[in-house]
Order: C-alpha cells, then structure tokens, then sequence
C-alpha cells in the first residue's frame, strides 16, 4: 500500500479580531486510510502576519481561494505536500522571532529553496527531539547571522 501525506490549515480564533493558523499533517495508508492528524505548528502574531503572503501564495497553488482565509472559518484548508512542507518550515523557522527583517528574510529564502532542500529541513525541524536545535541552525544558516 501506498502512504499518502497531506496538510491541513486550521484557522485559530484569537482574541479581538485576530486569528492564527494551526498547520497538520495527515498521514494514512491505502484507500481504507485511517487519517492520523500530527499538528505540526501554530503560529499567530507578529511572525505571521509577516509571513501571510506566504500562506496566501500556499492556497493559490493549491487552488484555493485566499479570500476564504478569515478568523470565522470552521473548515480547513487541504495543502499540497509541497506547500504544507514550506509553510511548515517557515512557520517552525519564524515562531519565536520578533524582529521583521529576520523574518522577512527567513521566508523569502525558505520561498526560494529548492523542494529537495526544503523537505530536507522540514524534515529536520519537525522531528520533535530535533526541533528547537534544528530549527535555530535553519534560522542561523537563512539570516546569515
């Protein structure tokens, strides 16, 4: 049998009218696929208010609508392999940072990287024993800092 892997974009209400984004991954096997949802990161805030062009440009290649991304939406967005891989590496990357260059600068590299290396890191950072280490390498090696 055949593993499929898919990703999925939760909206997450927030206080006021702000919202943040829970990112999943979906894994099963064959046609009786029993889905197994692995949250892999939520994000609100300043990192992703930077990085929404980022999830805008994720729905449009994945033939969504981005004007359905809004704070009182209950279904969630279906990713492309592809595009959950990148949105989750950027989200792991840009979570816990403040400063906009860096941010800015992290998801305009991780947008530019080769799939290859993309699915490389994310398999990196999303390794929960490997995540905090990983991810500051990523962020070290992207900003050059």
């Amino acid at each position: 049998m055949r593993e499929t892997a898919s990703f999925q974009l939760e909206v997450l209400p927030r206080q006021g009218n702000s919202y943040g984004l829970s990112l999943s991954q979906k894994a099963g096997k064959g046609s009786g696929m029993t889905a197994i949802n692995r949250t892999i990161v939520r994000i609100w805030g300043t990192p992703l208010e930077v990085a929404l062009d980022r999830v805008l440009e994720a729905l449009k290649r994945g033939g969504l609508h981005p004007g359905d991304l809004r704070r009182g939406r209950t279904v969630p967005f279906e990713l492309p392999e592809e595009s959950g891989v990148r949105l989750g590496l950027l989200f792991l990357a840009v979570k816990p940072l403040r400063r906009l260059d860096r941010i800015t600068t992290i998801s305009e590299t991780i947008r530019d990287m080769e799939a290859e290396e993309a699915y490389y890191w994310f398999s990196k950072c999303s390794r929960p024993n490997l995540t905090r280490r990983a991810c500051r390498s990523l962020r070290i090696l992207l900003s050059k800092e």
